[in-house]
């Protein structure tokens, strides 16, 4: 039973977003109440508008101060500052992108609410020199913060790449991304269950659906790429992996991203469940996820 006590002191899952998981609201629930109803739910969650634009410090203020002193954002970082823009980025040069950012998420971080942010590099982005300097120097412009790596080229963990890549991350500090993702070709990795810090370690679940993988192209990539719905078996799979995981780390920062089609908050709870976490209870005028 060691396991069950490590986790159900050290997880902590949440879900990508707030604005889309209907399910956990009152129905007629503002958007600008909706935060402070999440967070009122679920002791993280990843900040993925920040990918779209960078916010302003007074707005990461203003989120910060709708919830709890023990709340934490997983800030996802500005698509520019990752290689995901394919035009002219809206900042004189990089450098001047990488402040704004910093000075934004410096804001939530004196607020005590800043748990990591996460650079998600894009399916081209291989193992190459030019790119581990890339990494390197955005190590050093982010200094200060704490940083969280998620790879999507396959490249970075094929044959010996794997544990050099590893190693790599531990040297320079990089918290280990875990993804959970459909394996759809090079631009897919498989769950590298291999923690690089000893503190924390973000476990990111995109759902399974290898057809709608590679389809950011198409005008309805969003509501294909992550439509996805774990059953009971593959969630106790991640229980397992998580408890493996929580053996060289002290902490899982658990998050829920196939939300295509709804199933993020209803997955969210069904794992909490399972590692006998504290669910969330939902709202009166909403059916219970676990009622028969």
């Amino acid at each position: 039973m060691k396991h069950e006590s490590i986790a159900k002191k050290h997880v902590f899952v949440g879900l990508a977003g707030w604005g889309d998981h209907d399910r956990i609201y009152p129905q007629g629930t503002r958007a600008g109440d909706k935060l402070g109803e999440y967070s009122s739910r679920f002791p993280i969650v990843e900040l993925d508008a920040s990918f779209y634009a960078v916010p302003s410090p007074e707005r990461m203020r203003k989120w910060s101060e709708q919830t709890p002193e023990s709340f934490g954002f997983i800030v996802k970082a500005y698509q520019g500052m990752t290689g995901h823009t394919r035009g002219k980025i809206p900042f004189e040069d990089a450098k001047s992108m990488f402040r704004a950012f910093r000075e934004a998420a410096a804001e939530m971080r004196e607020m005590g609410k800043l748990n990591a942010v996460l650079f998600q590099y894009p399916p081209w982005f291989a193992c190459e020199r030019k790119n581990v300097d890339i990494l390197r120097r955005t190590r050093e412009w982010m200094d200060g913060f704490p940083l969280a790596l998620e790879f999507r080229h396959q490249s970075w963990f094929d044959g010996e790449m794997r544990d050099k890549t590893l190693s790599f991350m531990r040297e320079e500090g990089w918290i280990h991304s875990v993804c959970d993702e459909p394996q759809a070709g090079e631009g897919s990795i498989p769950a590298i269950l291999e923690p690089t810090r000893e503190d924390v370690t973000l476990v990111r679940l995109h759902g399974r659906n290898v057809s709608g993988w590679h389809s950011s192209g198409q005008p309805n990539w969003r509501e294909v790429r992550y439509l996805y719905r774990y059953d009971e078996n593959e969630l106790l799979e991640w229980k397992r992996n998580i408890n493996k995981l929580l053996e060289s780390t002290q902490n899982c920062w658990v998050i829920f991203n196939n939300n295509s089609g709804g199933d993020a908050a209803d997955n969210a709870m069904q794992l909490m469940k399972l590692m006998d976490l504290e669910v969330p209870e939902l709202p009166p005028d909403q059916l219970s996820l676990f009622e028969e």
